[in-house]
C-alpha cells in the first residue's frame, strides 16, 4: 500500500482536492477533521490547561484559541505539542486499519507536511497550489480572518515554490473544478499503475 501525503498552503484548494481524491474512492485521513475531533473529546481538558478559557460547554471555542494565540503567538508551539501526537497516533491507527484492507494507497491529508516532517511517513508527496493573488483573494473571504491572521499563518508555513519543489506531484487549483478534477483523476491513474 503507498501512503500519499497531500498538503498545500492555507487557501490553495487542498480540502477541495481532498474531497476529489474521496470520490474517486480514496481513503482520506484529514488532519483537520481529526483536530476537530479531538476539540469536542480527548483533547479538550489538555487545551484547556494550558490555555484557561478556551473550553466552552465541553468543546475548544476555536475563535478564543485563536484570540489567545494572536495576542501570544509564541505559545502556538505549546499548543502544537498537546495536539500533534494526537493526531499523529489517529494518523497511525487509520494507517494500520487501511493497511489490513488492502487498497492500492491512502491519502494522509497533512496541512504542515513538510513544516513537520512528516514528509518522512509517506512514500509519495501531492501539492495543491495556485497564484498568490487567487490564494489571498480566497483566504480574506473566510469569516473571521485578518490580514495579521493570515500573515501569521503564512510565517509559519514553508513557501509555495518550495513545496511545490519538494513534491512528486503538484495541483493547480487556479482553474476550474473540473480541471482541478482531471489533475487529480491523473494522480490516482498514475498512483494505481505504480501499485500493480
Amino acid at each position: 500500500m503507498i501512503i500519499v501525503g497531500l498538503t498545500g498552503s492555507i487557501g490553495m484548494g487542498k480540502t477541495t482536492a481532498a474531497q476529489m481524491f474521496r470520490e474517486l474512492g480514496v481513503p482520506v485521513n484529514d488532519a483537520d477533521e481529526v483536530v476537530h475531533d479531538l476539540y469536542r473529546g480527548e483533547a479538550v481538558a489538555l487545551v484547556e490547561a494550558a490555555f484557561p478559557g478556551v473550553a466552552k460547554d465541553g468543546i475548544i471555542d476555536r475563535a478564543e484559541l485563536s484570540r489567545q494565540l494572536l495576542a501570544e503567538p509564541e505559545r502556538l508551539g505549546e499548543l502544537e505539542r498537546i495536539v500533534h501526537p494526537l493526531v499523529r497516533a489517529r494518523e497511525e491507527a487509520f494507517v494500520a486499519r487501511h493497511r489490513a484492507a488492502g487498497p492500492a494507497f491512502v491519502l494522509l491529508d497533512i496541512p504542515l507536511l513538510f513544516e513537520t516532517r512528516a514528509e518522512k511517513r509517506v512514500d509519495r508527496v501531492v501539492v495543491v497550489s495556485c497564484d498568490a493573488e487567487t490564494q489571498r483573494e480566497r483566504v480574506m473571504k473566510r469569516p473571521g480572518m485578518t490580514a495579521e491572521k493570515f500573515a501569521m499563518i503564512l510565517a509559519r508555513q514553508v513557501p509555495d515554490s518550495e513545496k511545490r519543489a519538494r513534491a512528486d506531484y503538484v495541483i493547480d487549483t487556479s482553474d476550474s473544478f473540473d480541471v482541478t478534477r482531471e489533475q487529480v483523476r491523473a494522480i490516482v491513474d498514475r498512483l494505481t499503475l505504480d501499485n500493480l
